[in-house]
């Protein structure tokens, strides 16, 4: 093996994906794609193990190994010009937004391996704008898709493409998102025969076997510098939407010379409301948490990392939910709190490593309804950015997206150009960070205003439970939702219930409810914790 070839096929199959990535963005049609960057790419070799990633969105990367593996079970052979799509999380999807693509990659008739996109889609059908609703089982979160192609041997199957659409409450969106990640398949697809052009298939087709091999070098070295043990933690979920509160998700790390085991046993059952998490989302926080522990950017980050952890899930529970459990907060929620527990674990054994909890949530905002100004439907949906938590050598990051999702804000401006919406604030919520010897990052306030009646949800952790501190660091501020009525307006169900704080109510972490025109909807994320005991004077 030459380690300069090495080196060079890394940066060259990441940017294989990098530009999947930047194709896609560019010719997205939804703001939550082309403005926050909620999509992923990667590549994988001919067994349909991973190779590269571009550094996009966590949960999507470690989830969509699984999406490949369904592909090939349900097909067993592809075509060249065959491309698959996907979304259902119990085939290795993460919840029913997000839309994979896999396409196979041929060179003069033989297999180079795969190129695979997500992308979180702004509305696939289902009970409620957005496909983020408050849900009781998976059919009511939005249509199911399981593996099928969408594209054979070069042939769009447009009867594909008008089942998906007209399960949508804006098509022509959705025709145009699915249309721009095409673009990046065939990208993905051109980019890698381009480099076994340059450096022969069996080169390619043996650098990707030595990138896995020598991640998993890497991972089995900083395993070793672990102190072999068991180390438990427990952390909690505030509620399933529907009753459940204080779910507990227990994870024990154990830690034996060169090979590590994270085992989710105690782990809370299955519960009603879609904060379970199917079996491919829980894999990928922990992947996530480990990626992060190699620290070096310089190391590879592909199936090999994975080769000497052994993860258990307690089937029907939680974090490995059974089919039909509604699962669409389980992917933005949930994998916020498994990083927790996993880190909150792993402190123990390297505390002058791991930070602090982070916000632990994606605070997602789901509104929808139809555009006064046009007459369509729109959907608007956004994860807001909150506090990092304070690590051994710093404070943490204020305003932020934190571990599983990476993706930006939508601008303002493009925001209210795409829907009847006007942000009335927008600012970092000072003090929300905890204080410590290094303070955790502060959360953000975010206050929206409807310009029309429109259908709300809130999917948000953290709001009972805050971020925990560690080694004597407080814990960041706990997250708040409210709704400030527009002026006269009589309050519905559930609202008239729920309690207030002047003329706010006070909403609880999930709920979907009607919102009038001229009323605000205003999300104050948490803070993450901080870490050490405070300086005394």
């Amino acid at each position: 093996m030459d380690p300069i070839l090495l080196e060079v096929m890394k940066s060259m199959l990441a940017a294989v994906a990098e530009e999947m990535g930047a194709t896609l963005g560019r010719t997205a049609y939804s703001p939550n794609i082309k403005e926050r960057r909620d999509y992923s790419c990667a590549v994988f070799d001919a067994r349909g193990d991973m190779v590269a990633q571009a550094a996009h969105i966590p949960v999507h990367l470690g989830a969509m190994p699984l999406s490949v593996a369904a592909a090939l079970e349900r097909f067993g052979h592809l075509d060249e010009g065959d491309m698959v799509v996907l979304n259902d999380p119990y085939f290795g999807g993460s919840h029913l937004p997000d839309i994979t693509m896999v396409s196979p990659v041929y060179l003069e008739g033989r297999l180079l391996g795969y190129v695979a996109s997500r992308a979180h889609h702004a509305d696939v059908g289902g009970m409620a704008p957005g496909s983020m609703p408050l849900a009781r089982e998976i059919y009511q979160e939005g249509l199911i898709i399981p593996p099928v192609k969408i594209q054979a041997r070069g042939r769009v199957q447009d009867a594909v493409l008008d089942l998906i659409t007209r399960n949508s409450r804006t098509p022509q969106e959705r025709l145009g998102d699915l249309a721009a990640q095409i673009a990046a398949q065939r990208i993905g697809i051109r980019r890698l025969r381009e480099l076994a052009h340059r450096y022969t298939p069996d080169t390619l087709t043996e650098y990707m076997g030595h990138l896995q091999d020598y991640a998993e070098r890497v991972m089995r070295d900083l395993i070793r510098r672990i102190p072999d043990g068991e180390y438990a933690f427990t952390d909690y979920l505030d509620d399933d939407g529907f009753g459940a509160y204080d779910i507990p998700i227990r994870v024990t790390v154990r830690v034996q010379d060169d090979q590590m085991e994270v085992d989710f046993t105690g782990t809370a059952p299955q519960v009603t409301g879609g904060v379970n998490a199917v079996r491919s989302v829980t894999l990928s926080a922990v992947f996530y948490v480990l990626r992060c522990l190699l620290q070096d950017d310089q190391v590879p980050t592909n199936a090999g990392i994975f080769r000497p952890v052994k993860v258990t899930l307690p089937e029907g529970s939680l974090v490995h939910a059974r089919f039909p459990a509604a699962v669409a907060a389980g992917n933005v929620e949930t994998s916020q709190r498994i990083v927790d527990a996993v880190l909150g674990a792993l402190a123990q054994a390297l505390p002058q490593v791991v930070p602090a909890a982070s916000q632990g949530t994606m605070n997602n905002l789901t509104i929808g309804g139809v555009d006064p100004r046009t007459g369509e439907r729109f959907a608007y949906y956004e994860t807001i950015a909150g506090g990092m938590g304070a690590s051994p050598t710093g404070d943490g990051l204020s305003a932020v997206q934190v571990h599983m999702t990476n993706t930006l804000n939508t601008p303002v401006e493009a925001l209210e150009y795409a829907y009847p919406l006007r942000v009335t604030r927008y600012e970092v919520r000072r003090g929300s960070g905890g204080a410590g010897r290094h303070r955790g990052g502060d959360g953000v306030v975010r206050e929206v205003e409807l310009l029309a009646d429109a259908t709300v949800t809130l999917l948000t952790e953290r709001r009972r439970h805050a971020p925990y501190g560690l080694y004597g660091g407080e814990p960041g501020a706990p997250g708040e939702n409210l709704y400030l009525p527009a002026a006269g307006e009589d309050l519905p169900p559930p609202l008239a219930s729920l309690p207030r704080r002047g003329e706010a109510v006070v909403l609880p972490g999930k709920i979907s409810f009607m919102g009038k025109r001229g009323a605000r909807v205003r999300v104050a994320t948490p803070g993450g914790g901080g870490w050490g005991k405070p300086n005394l004077p």
